[in-house]
């Protein structure tokens, strides 16, 4: 998850960053004073969590959150314990109470996960020909045909679903979506590749070609790979 802790003091700031580093599923995006400065990092940037500070000049972190238009998940945190009725009237995740101690701040990490997990699940359809599947993408559920999908790529903590049309981007693991998807037709070739087999043109060594694109195929997936696409139809001379 991109995260942002906002914080008008630094030494609390470098605290929450210290912590961020301690939780894998994490990645510290920016370090903000303000929520100025918040609002333009989420300007450039997409958030899904934010740690902030309640008490702080000029505008505050609840006041801040009033006012925001589809705000990313919220954690507070400030040094007054009779801030927290605010804090959970505004539909924050949770509240942590300065100073904040590592146990209790990688309890309500987890509960943000386990919502943001749920949220950016991909989504398939059980019906008679389970030809679609939804996902989030942006600030929507967007559907997307099965038969429309050419092949998927891993980017790191994203994964972009290439299209006849388009491509979509996601929060989503490869391992995740290969469950999803009927696995008689997409194929896993490569740690970071699942291909649509009908649309396959040509095999050409250790690369598999789709739509004109040229796509690594793993050397110890390869002899499966080479099966499951040719379902031992090659013409041999």
């Amino acid at each position: 998850m991109n995260c942002i802790v906002v914080d008008d003091e630094l030494i609390a700031r470098e605290g929450i960053a210290k912590y961020v580093k301690e939780i894998p599923y994490l990645n510290l995006i920016a370090k903000c004073k303000s929520v100025f400065e918040l609002d333009e990092v989420l300007m450039k940037n997409k958030i899904d969590l934010v740690f902030l500070d309640i008490q702080m000049p000029g505008i505050t972190g609840v006041d801040w959150l009033k006012n925001a238009s589809n705000p990313p998940h919220i954690i507070f945190t400030t040094a007054h314990r009779e801030f927290a009725v605010d804090g959970f009237e505004l539909n924050a995740i949770d509240y942590l109470l300065k100073p904040i101690t590592l146990p209790r701040f990688a309890k309500a990490v987890a509960k943000v996960y386990k919502i943001w997990s749920d949220e950016n699940e991909v989504t398939s359809v059980s019906n008679a020909t389970n030809d679609y599947i939804f996902i989030k993408e942006d600030q929507q559920t967007v559907k997307v045909r099965l038969e429309d999908i050419l092949y998927i790529e891993a980017a790191v903590d994203y994964i972009f679903i290439h299209t006849k049309d388009k491509r979509h981007i996601t929060l989503f693991s490869m391992k995740q979506v290969e469950q999803k998807l009927p696995d008689q037709q997409f194929i896993r070739i490569h740690r970071s590749f699942i291909v649509n087999a009908d649309y396959v043109e040509a095999i050409e060594g250790k690369m598999l070609i789709i739509d004109g694109q040229r796509l690594n195929i793993s050397r110890s997936l390869y002899n499966e790979v080479y099966e499951k696409i040719t379902k031992g139809k090659v013409w041999k001379v």
